[in-house]
C-alpha cells in the first residue's frame, strides 16, 4: 500500500481593491496610495466583473481596501462602498470575505450582513515596532487589532487573522502575538486560520528591508502549530516561497494556502501560482490541492439565514467540481 494522501487547502479568488487609499504609512508597504489619490473602484465596473469571475469558477471575492481614516468625512461613503461592493458579489452568487483595516463593532455589524466570513492581520503585538515600521500608522497599534479580533468574536464572524514576519520583531514576540489569538479564539472560537505571511521586499515599499529566510518561516509554522488551537488552520501565502520552502512549511504543520488570485494586491510583485502549478509542485511529496471555502464549514449555522443556502450549493459543487476555463493569468511556483 502506498502513503496516505496528505491534503492542503486554498480557495479559488479575486480580489477586488475599493481603494488603495491608506491614511497608514507602513515603511514595508506596496499597496497604498495617498488618501485622495487613488479613485474608488466604481460598483458598475464591479457588476460587469462579477459574472465573468463566477464563469471562470472563483469563488471567493476579497474585498481588499486601504483605509480611509475614522475621523474622514468620507468614511460612511467609504464603508457603505465597500458594503454594496460585497452585496454586489452575494447577488452574482460569489462568496465576499472582506479585509477593510480597523472598523467600529457598529461599522463590522453592517458588513456582517453581506460577508460569509472577514479579517484583519494583527501582525505583531510587540509595541517596538511603533518606533520603526510603524511609525506612521495609527490602526497598527497592537490594542487596536486585537480588538478587532474580540469585536468578531462578539459579532459572531468567522476570522481569519495572521502574523506579518520580518518586520523586526523576535521569536519571543511570535509567541506573544500567538498566544494572544489563542486566547480570544478560546473565548469565541471564531478564528478560522492564521496567515503567517514572511516580509518580502518590494519596489514601492517606503524603506528596503531583507526577506524573512525561508527556515525561519517553517520555524515560525512550527511555534504556530504548539500554540495555536488544533482547529485553527495554519496558511502561507505560496508565491513568497520556493517549491522546497514550500514543502518546509507544510512538513511543519502548514494546512493551507490561502485565496489564489491573479495578482496578490498586497505583494504585487510575486505572482500567484495557479492551482495546476501548485498540485504539480506539491504533488510528487504526497500532497494533494483541494479548494475550500471562505467561511469553514463549522461556521455555517453562524451565517445570516440570507446566506447559508448560497454557501451550501457551493459546498455541494467543491463535491462535484466542473471544469472551468483558463485563469486569467498563468505562473508557476518559483
Amino acid at each position: 500500500m502506498g502513503s496516505p494522501v496528505k491534503t492542503v487547502t486554498y480557495s479559488r479568488a479575486y480580489t477586488l481593491v475599493p481603494t488603495y487609499e491608506c491614511f497608514n504609512r507602513c515603511t514595508y508597504c506596496n499597496f497604498r496610495v495617498e488618501p485622495g489619490r487613488s479613485p474608488w473602484l466604481s460598483l458598475d465596473q464591479v457588476a460587469q466583473l462579477l459574472p465573468l469571475l463566477r464563469q471562470r469558477g472563483v469563488c471567493e471575492v476579497l474585498v481588499l481596501s486601504g483605509e480611509v481614516a475614522p475621523g474622514s468625512p468620507r468614511r460612511a461613503d467609504w464603508l457603505h462602498h465597500i458594503h454594496q461592493t460585497c452585496a454586489l458579489a452575494l447577488a452574482a452568487g460569489l462568496l465576499p470575505h472582506t479585509n477593510a483595516g480597523p472598523l467600529s463593532q457598529t461599522e463590522m455589524a453592517q458588513l456582517r450582513e453581506v460577508n460569509v466570513s472577514m479579517g484583519l492581520m494583527v501582525e505583531q503585538v510587540t509595541p517596538r515596532l511603533l518606533d520603526t515600521v510603524h511609525r506612521h500608522a495609527p490602526s497598527k497599534r497592537p490594542e487596536v487589532r486585537l480588538n478587532q479580533l474580540i469585536q468578531a468574536g462578539e459579532l459572531g464572524i468567522p476570522f481569519t487573522t495572521g502574523l506579518l514576519l520580518g518586520l523586526g520583531e523576535t521569536e519571543a514576540d511570535w509567541v506573544e502575538s500567538l498566544g494572544a489569538i489563542a486566547r480570544i479564539h478560546h473565548r469565541y472560537g471564531h478564528i478560522q486560520e492564521v496567515i503567517l505571511q514572511p516580509h518580502s521586499p518590494g519596489q514601492r515599499q517606503l524603506q528596503p528591508g531583507m526577506a524573512l529566510d525561508e527556515m525561519d518561516l517553517a520555524r515560525a509554522v512550527q511555534l504556530a502549530q504548539e500554540w495555536l488551537p488544533a482547529e485553527i488552520a495554519i496558511q502561507i501565502p505560496p508565491n513568497l516561497v520556493s517549491r522546497r520552502g514550500l514543502l518546509a512549511c507544510l512538513d511543519a504543520g502548514a494546512r493551507d494556502l490561502g485565496g489564489i488570485s491573479p495578482i496578490d494586491e498586497v505583494n504585487p510583485d510575486y505572482d500567484h501560482p495557479t492551482p495546476e502549478s501548485l498540485e504539480a509542485a506539491i504533488a510528487p511529496s504526497g500532497w494533494h490541492l483541494q479548494p475550500r471555502l471562505p467561511v469553514y464549514h463549522q461556521y455555517d449555522s453562524w451565517l445570516p439565514e440570507s446566506m447559508q443556502s448560497l454557501v451550501q450549493t457551493w459546498r455541494t459543487s467543491l463535491n462535484h467540481p466542473p471544469t472551468y476555463p483558463n485563469r486569467v493569468k498563468s505562473s508557476q511556483v518559483h
